[in-house]
């Protein structure tokens, strides 16, 4: 039963992507253009923030209605359920640019197959389903339950769409849902051949900065890759000196502590930083 849930995830995409063409007959007018901006940034915001640093590597603590909260937004904007995110993306980390990464660009196929493959492909091949789920995710029933039926936010989102301005808004919708999923995916797939490599992390991970624009911060992939734990990607080092960039989602998770939402953030020392740094950065 399980899998076959899971499985109404690309089926969902795929009907996404087609809804986009609605905008084809309907245009697409000022207020829709906003709607669609205004889910984007919400939805990728709820993916990065709790989706990727919190529920999957812990970078910070915060109260378990932002837990909920956080996955149900991120869970409307079609990237599955909490407990198959995290346990995708931990294999992602465990095994990355193996045969065993599904969603590497550089293995088991590489050139333009292996890009589809990790921009897209993958969904619909045997390495779709995770191999186990993590304990502590399915041990929260909420958010059990929002893995299961993580097809019900994204079609309620759509039904709101529709409610609040027709076909024009659905079809915003669609548009924002299905450039909301290339953007997360680029950071598996461009982000692991365009970059540059400002850290020592024995993998094809690369520091993007048009990735990291879309994906609020994310683009950032081989910090991310040399210290998983931090709750803050926007780090390099340039002439021997530790250097910050743009990371939005950081800037949200520290207000989010202003608020009492979040705390313990686990950023890592400049001393630790320089470390892992290349001595001779890799273009």
């Amino acid at each position: 039963m399980r899998h076959f849930l899971h499985s109404l995830g690309p089926v969902f995409m795929i009907l996404t992507h087609l809804g986009c063409g609605l905008l084809v007959f309907t245009g697409l007018g000022p207020a829709a253009a906003l709607w669609a901006l205004s889910l984007y940034l919400v939805r990728m915001l709820a993916t990065t923030a709790i989706y990727h640093r919190l529920v999957t590597h812990g970078s910070y603590q915060a109260p378990r209605a932002v837990w909920w909260l956080g996955c149900l937004i991120a869970t409307s904007s079609g990237q599955m359920g909490p407990s198959w995110w995290k346990a995708h993306h931990l294999q992602h980390h465990r095994h990355v640019d193996t045969d065993l990464d599904s969603h590497s660009p550089l293995a088991p196929r590489a050139g333009w197959q292996g890009a589809w493959h990790s921009q897209a492909g993958w969904l619909f091949s045997k390495e779709f389903h995770p191999r186990q789920l993590p304990a502590d995710v399915e041990a929260d029933p909420v958010l059990r339950l929002m893995d299961r039926l993580q097809v019900l936010p994204p079609l309620a989102l759509a039904w709101l769409s529709w409610q609040l301005g027709g076909l024009e808004w659905l079809g915003a919708y669609c548009l924002s849902t299905t450039v909301l999923y290339h953007g997360v995916a680029s950071v598996n797939s461009v982000a692991h051949l365009v970059g540059d490599q400002p850290f020592d992390t024995g993998d094809a991970s690369r520091n993007n900065r048009w990735v990291a624009l879309i994906t609020l911060g994310e683009g950032w992939h081989n910090l991310h890759h040399a210290f998983q734990a931090s709750v803050r990607q926007g780090l390099t080092v340039e002439d021997g000196k530790v250097r910050t960039l743009p990371d939005p989602t950081y800037r949200f998770i520290r207000l989010m502590e202003g608020l009492g939402w979040a705390r313990d953030l686990r950023v890592p020392s400049d001393r630790a930083v320089l470390a892992r740094a290349r001595t001779t950065p890799r273009p």
